[in-house]
């Protein structure tokens, strides 16, 4: 535990200490922001934590407001990829949660959804109809529709759908990693409107090199372990247009990738 800020400001695994974060409109004409609280008196109720905030981008000015209904440890915008009105909020509690928002602004009132559930917002479809998500236990990855509902039952729980990985202990060893689960890394995206790139890092790393998987919602590949032609370095994001990128270890190269395994 630290005691001031002071304490790790200028440590890497500490970015954006209890803060809130802004995203530009898919026209660029519109900034959503979400404010971490409490607020100064008498903008919104006592009881408000964080609010969101749809601002003009051409002049600053605050177009309308909504209590964000919940306190905020970090957050992160995902715009919709071709409606400038819509507006996707994954705000992280810490351990208490992942609260998702889905905002609409009508020109003159910003309406909010609340999706059900502790869900983690990764990546918009490239229509916008889709979004995939994380459960913030990460056992579950999902696509569902901007009402948070799931999209043709399309939810795959880690440990039924992830072999353990192959360097992990056999499972009736007696020993303490039986109990070993697999689950989904907040990491990926969409790369076109059917396939996703998805991430089990957080339970690969402890037995080596971590996976990467083509996720074809279609049915028609299922799940495929990505196999690259070295080490993975780091977590995949979703470019877009059937390609995604990956971090050297270093920080210092950014390597994209396309899925030929899926050609033919």
């Amino acid at each position: 535990m630290h005691e001031t800020y002071d304490e790790y400001a200028d440590r890497q695994d500490h970015r954006y200490p209890e803060s809130g974060s802004v995203g530009f409109s898919a026209d660029s004409r519109l900034v959503w922001a979400h404010v971490r609280g409490p607020l100064p008196e008498g903008e919104l109720s006592p009881d408000t934590a964080d609010e969101w905030l749809v601002i003009d981008a051409g002049n600053g000015r605050v177009l309308a407001r909504a209590d964000a209904e919940a306190a905020a440890a970090g957050s992160l915008h995902l715009p919709h990829p071709t409606d400038p009105h819509q507006m996707g909020l994954s705000i992280g509690e810490g351990q208490d949660g992942a609260p998702l928002r889905w905002g609409r602004w009508d020109g003159r009132e910003l309406t909010m959804d609340c999706l059900d559930g502790d869900l983690c917002l990764l990546s918009l479809s490239p229509s916008g109809d889709r979004l995939m998500t994380v459960s913030h236990d990460q056992d579950s990855l999902a696509v569902r529709d901007s009402r948070g509902a799931l999209v043709e039952a399309l939810e795959w729980n880690a440990e039924a759908t992830i072999p353990r990985h192959p360097s992990a202990p056999a499972v009736g060893t007696g020993s303490e990693h039986d109990e070993l689960v697999v689950c989904w890394h907040w990491a990926g995206g969409f790369l076109d409107e059917t396939i996703l790139v998805a991430s089990t890092a957080d339970s690969d790393e402890d037995w080596g090199q971590t996976r990467h998987w083509l996720v074809d919602t279609t049915g028609t590949h299922g799940f495929l372990p990505i196999d690259y032609p070295m080490p993975v370095s780091g977590e995949p994001t979703a470019l877009g247009s059937g390609v995604w990128s990956m971090l050297s270890e270093a920080g210092d190269v950014l390597y994209v990738w396309g899925p030929r395994v899926l050609e033919g």
